[in-house]
């Protein structure tokens, strides 16, 4: 599986696609019909709705700023986008040390979903 970072700077959102397929699927089955997009967004433009619930591990978290600081992020963290607000639900170690870090930016797969995906979500 390929990884590919795209920085950018923070006002100016872009996105791109990334194709692979285990099973051979044609290229275009998907962001256009509602796949993933991996996209560089603000951590300011995350809501984290369930971020009170539970607390991260310092040590984990540490450790993920230390590999952030010398490789970068290597797994996006999972958003998912309802009416052009993006929720987080997932990665909170990485966007914890992304923000102890001072980033700006974080690297998402960017998933679209229904009012009633963002309600199941924060069951």
């Amino acid at each position: 599986m390929a990884s590919f970072v795209l920085r950018l700077p923070t006002g100016n959102l872009r996105s791109f696609s990334v194709h692979s397929s285990s099973n051979g699927a044609p290229p275009g089955s998907g962001s256009q019909n509602g796949g993933p997009m991996i996209l560089e967004l603000p951590l300011d433009k995350i809501r984290r709705p369930l971020m009170r619930t539970r607390s991260n591990d310092p040590n984990k978290v540490q450790e993920l700023m230390d590999s952030i600081r010398q490789i970068g992020l290597q797994v996006p963290i999972d958003v998912l986008e309802v009416d052009g607000v993006y929720y987080g639900f997932s990665g909170c170690h990485r966007y914890e040390a992304h923000q102890r870090l001072g980033l700006p930016t974080i690297r998402c797969k960017v998933r679209r979903g229904t009012k009633e995906t963002l309600r199941h979500h924060l069951r």
